[in-house]
C-alpha cells in the first residue's frame, strides 16, 4: 500500500511539474532568428484559449509580416514547436517551424526550419501574451460580390491577380484572393471592409493589402507590401 502511495504521489508530482513547464510558455517573446548574413527580427506571442488550447501569432517587422497566425503546437515538458499557419510557407516542404527548448523561464531557443533551411533563434520573455485577433470584417454590397481579375507589373515580371468576394451572414465578407507570377500565392485574407465604393482586403500574415473604389463595373486601386505600392485595375 506505501509502495502505491508513494508512486501515485511521484505521479502527481511528475503531473504538476510538467504542466507548470508548459504554463512557463505562455507570453510575449522577443529575439532573433540568426540567419546567414544578419539577425531577424521576431516577437512570438503564445497563450491558451479558453479551451486550454494553445494559440499564437508571430511578427517578423523586417519582412513586414504582422500577427501572423501559428498552428500545429507540440508541447512535452520544457519542448515546444509551433508553425506559421500560412506566412513564409513553402510550396514544397510546408509551413515554416519552430522546434525549441525552455533553458530557465525567461528564455527559449532552438531552430528555425524554413523552406529545407535551418537556422538558431533565441528568444526572450518579454512579458504577457498579446495574441494578435484579426478585426471583423464588414458586409459588402452585392456589386461588389463575385469574381474580379486584373493584372500589373512588378521588377518586370508579369503578374495576374484574381479576387472572389463573397458575404457569408453576420460573419461579414470573405475573399479569395490570387496572385500568379512565377509561381501562385493563395493569399491568407482576414478582413474584408466596404466604406461606399471604398473596398479593402487584407493579408496581415503577409503584410499585403488591396484597396480601391469601384465605379462603372472596375475596382481602381493599389496593391501595397510594406513600401511598394503598385496601381492595378480590377474588372469582371
Amino acid at each position: 500500500m506505501c509502495g502505491c502511495m508513494r508512486l501515485l504521489t511521484i505521479a502527481i508530482i511528475a503531473l504538476a511539474l510538467r504542466a507548470s513547464a508548459q504554463d512557463k510558455l505562455a507570453g510575449r517573446w522577443e529575439g532573433v532568428v540568426e540567419i546567414p548574413g544578419r539577425e531577424l527580427s521576431v516577437v512570438v506571442d503564445l497563450a491558451k484559449n479558453n479551451a486550454a488550447q494553445w494559440e499564437g501569432s508571430i511578427t517578423f517587422p523586417e519582412l513586414r509580416i504582422a500577427g501572423a497566425a501559428l498552428s500545429e503546437f507540440t508541447v512535452n515538458a520544457a519542448d515546444a514547436s509551433f508553425a506559421i499557419k500560412s506566412a513564409l510557407a513553402d510550396q514544397r516542404t510546408g509551413p515554416a517551424k519552430f522546434k525549441g527548448q525552455l533553458k530557465d523561464e525567461n528564455h527559449l531557443a532552438g531552430e528555425f526550419v524554413q523552406a529545407g533551411n535551418t537556422a538558431p533563434f533565441r528568444l526572450t520573455r518579454a512579458g504577457p501574451a498579446q495574441v494578435f485577433t484579426p478585426p471583423h470584417s464588414s458586409v459588402i454590397s452585392k456589386e461588389l460580390e463575385g469574381e474580379w481579375h486584373g493584372e500589373y507589373e512588378l521588377f518586370g515580371y508579369p503578374r495576374k491577380v484574381s479576387l472572389k468576394l463573397q458575404n457569408r451572414g453576420a460573419d461579414g465578407a470573405t475573399a479569395d484572393f490570387v496572385i500568379v507570377g512565377r509561381k501562385t500565392n493563395n493569399l491568407p485574407v482576414d478582413l474584408v471592409r466596404q466604406e461606399n465604393d471604398f473596398i479593402a482586403v487584407e493579408s496581415h500574415e503577409t503584410g499585403l493589402s488591396f484597396e480601391g473604389h469601384a465605379s462603372a463595373g472596375a475596382i481602381n486601386g493599389t496593391i501595397t507590401q510594406g513600401p511598394i505600392e503598385v496601381p492595378v485595375t480590377l474588372h469582371r
